[in-house]
């Protein structure tokens, strides 16, 4: 039951991006978000797109620093990811 944070590494908008999960629930992530102050239009079904400049500040206020292939398997475990076939089908 924790908030994950991997490496910024996915370019985009002139910045660099990571994704913040939660490896249990969504109220959970919902809940990290809005203290952190991320907006929800960041969310993308099972994450949330956040920028390298929140980073630092995200792991202070509790994010664990996981790798992508950690964070994808422990979504997995969850239940909670969201496949890009399924995002296709949405």
């Amino acid at each position: 039951m924790a908030v994950l944070i991997d490496q910024p590494s996915w370019p985009a908008h002139g910045t660099v991006w990571a994704h913040l999960v939660s490896d249990s629930n969504l109220d959970e992530l919902h809940d990290f978000a809005a203290r952190a102050g991320i907006p929800r239009r960041g969310f993308d079904l099972d994450h949330y797109d956040v920028p390298e400049a929140s980073y630092g500040e995200l792991v202070a206020a509790g994010a664990v620093p996981v790798s992508f292939r950690e964070m994808i398997e422990r979504l997995r475990s969850s239940g909670l990811r969201v496949t890009a076939r399924q995002r296709r089908g949405l």
